[in-house]
């Protein structure tokens, strides 16, 4: 039905960088919110930045100025660059969109598989 593809996930070293892509595919009308969370080992899964439909954006304190959400509507992608990695970023990062199948289906939330991200000190 709808399926998001996440890829860019790897091994850093603290002060370096990756970039995260999401791709959404399927059965798709149209995109509201796109985002990125993430979950570390033992804690809640929590929200790293969103943007909007129309490129507003939100960031978690722990990462604004280190890391930027961009997308692309046409392409229906979202990603994640990010900065001055530190250690505390590791975790397993998760794409989400909320998309709507069509006007008949409503909106649902959709999650990608997720993609784990290990920052070394």
């Amino acid at each position: 039905q709808v399926q998001l593809m996440e890829s860019g996930g790897g091994l850093v070293q603290a002060g370096g960088s990756l970039r995260l892509s999401c791709a959404a595919s399927g059965s798709i009308f149209s995109i509201n919110d796109m985002g990125w969370y993430r979950q570390a080992p033992g804690k809640p899964r929590e929200l790293v930045a969103g943007i909007s439909s129309g490129g507003r954006t939100r960031y978690a304190d722990s990462v604004k100025g280190r890391f930027t959400i961009s997308r692309d509507n046409a392409k229906n992608t979202v990603s994640l660059q990010m900065n001055s990695l530190k250690p505390e970023d590791t975790a397993v990062y998760y794409c989400n969109a909320v998309i709507s199948r069509g006007i008949l289906y409503g909106s649902s939330d959709y999650w990608g598989q997720g993609t784990q991200v290990t920052v070394s000190s």
